[in-house]
């Protein structure tokens, strides 16, 4: 009888699911609205900061500020805020949470030589905050058990109960150590959106080629954490050189001066 009005609650969420089409037209099941999601992100960043030691390196944090500000100022909807943390650890890492959230790990500036290639990492880690995916991701969770407690926060009942899996879902699981990852499709997705978006934002999408060959030069076959479930290098990189006749004519028109370049500290 206990088992009764878990299967019930179940019902009652997807129920309630609601399709919806990704920005490059695929169909996207989304059960949570996007103020849950943002109180999600809020939660799990302001955990993240608990658990992960902070960098206090006044111009590593201004050079990321910077790259990260300028990729949020080219985005549609100006409403939304956005907090930039630099994490210090060797992770070559970084992500982007519903509710206006970035992070970036100090590892990631070893391979990211540049702004630009920084700037890609970037712009594709707020494209997947854009497109939806970790709703996607949260209610592809709920409607496969992975954390059936998961209803709690589309219910209003509150709190964080499976914090591991609402975390893993929204693109953490390298930081709490339970894997639920990113599609493929997600992924390139994420690529295609985020090349434009640091396009836009006056950043060189030539580099996005040169970053994710020194991401194939990382952790031997299957590079860093930031490639775990990406695809491969070849394909990637194939994929973002074929997007390069439609992302240097936006580069062209919103580049700025290198006065005014965003300046990676030596």
């Amino acid at each position: 009888m206990k088992i009764f009005p878990l299967l019930l609650l179940a019902v009652l969420i997807t129920s309630g699911c609601a399709t919806h089409q990704s920005p490059t037209g695929r169909s996207q099941t989304l059960l949570f609205s996007a103020q849950e999601m943002s109180q999600l992100g809020d939660s799990s960043f302001a955990e993240l900061k608990k658990r992960e030691k902070i960098s206090n390196h006044e111009t590593l944090n201004q050079y990321v500020d910077c790259v990260a500000n300028r990729i949020t100022r080219a985005l549609p909807d100006q409403s939304q805020p956005w907090e930039v943390i630099v994490f210090d650890s060797k992770q070559v890492n970084a992500f982007a949470l519903p509710g206006g959230h970035i992070g970036v790990y100090t590892g990631l500036l070893n391979v990211a030589v540049n702004e630009h290639q920084l700037a890609t990492v970037i712009g594709h880690e707020v494209a997947h905050v854009l497109a939806n995916h970790s709703n996607e991701q949260v209610s592809r969770a709920q409607m496969t058990g992975a954390g059936m407690q998961l209803a709690d926060l589309a219910l209003g009942v509150g709190g964080m109960s499976n914090q591991e899996v609402y975390m893993a879902a929204l693109g953490l699981g390298v930081q709490v150590g339970y894997t639920l990852p990113y599609g493929r499709e997600q992924e390139s997705e994420a690529d295609i959106m985020g090349i434009e978006l640091m396009a836009k934002a006056g950043f060189d999408p030539a580099q996005s080629v040169e970053l994710w060959r020194n991401m194939a030069k990382v952790g031997g076959e299957q590079g860093p954490e930031l490639l775990s479930t990406h695809p491969s290098h070849g394909q990637r990189i194939s994929q973002l050189q074929l997007m390069q006749d439609k992302a240097q004519p936006l580069y062209e028109a919103n580049r700025i001066s290198v006065k005014n370049s965003c300046r990676r500290p030596k």
